[in-house]
């Protein structure tokens, strides 16, 4: 009786923390998600020499160890998009998410693939993320100038942010031949 009284406790405590980790969808769910009319996704070559990495930093204002993954997304034999797939760090733990652009390199989706902080999975919202539509180059895509913040998020938010305006630049990079 006593074995089992030891056990409860453990267990009744693992049943009421909260999750950690989520994985919410796949790169190809996010992929045909973003694009349901695509014919194809064409994985890109994203090689950053050190010019190219330092005009990248310069024009997306963050710095990134590891470059996103990036699809060309054809249709009907023509590029009608591009969809990227990255990882940048909540507060202490990774975030992986993608980006849908269209062909003219403006953000159509951002979703988030896995969350794996005890905090700040409000990045999820809906409203959240729907604020990147129709953001290119031009546009900030700076936390509490174009994009709001969320209270109790803000590393997620922030770095999110940051990392889809690095995206931006880097398929405008590319896709101009730069």
């Amino acid at each position: 009786m006593t074995a089992r009284r030891w056990l409860a406790v453990p267990l009744a405590a693992v049943a009421l923390a909260p999750a950690q980790a989520a994985d919410y969808m796949s790169v190809e769910q996010a992929q045909h998600l973003m694009f349901p009319e695509a014919g194809g996704f064409e994985p890109m070559t994203t090689t950053v020499d050190a010019a190219r990495s330092q005009r990248l930093d310069l024009i997306a204002r963050v710095q990134s160890t590891v470059e996103p993954r990036i699809w060309a997304v054809r249709g009907g034999g023509n590029i009608i998009g591009y969809f990227a797939m990255h990882h940048v760090i909540g507060k202490q733990e990774y975030i992986s998410y993608a980006v849908g652009l269209d062909a003219g390199g403006r953000v159509k989706d951002v979703e988030i693939l896995a969350y794996r902080e005890s905090h700040g999975y409000e990045i999820r919202n809906p409203a959240w993320r729907a604020q990147f539509a129709g953001k290119n180059a031009a546009a900030p895509i700076q936390l509490e100038q174009d994009i709001v913040n969320i209270s109790g998020a803000t590393l997620s938010a922030r770095h999110v942010t940051d990392g889809v305006r690095r995206i931006v630049a880097l398929v405008d990079m590319i896709s101009r031949g730069n």
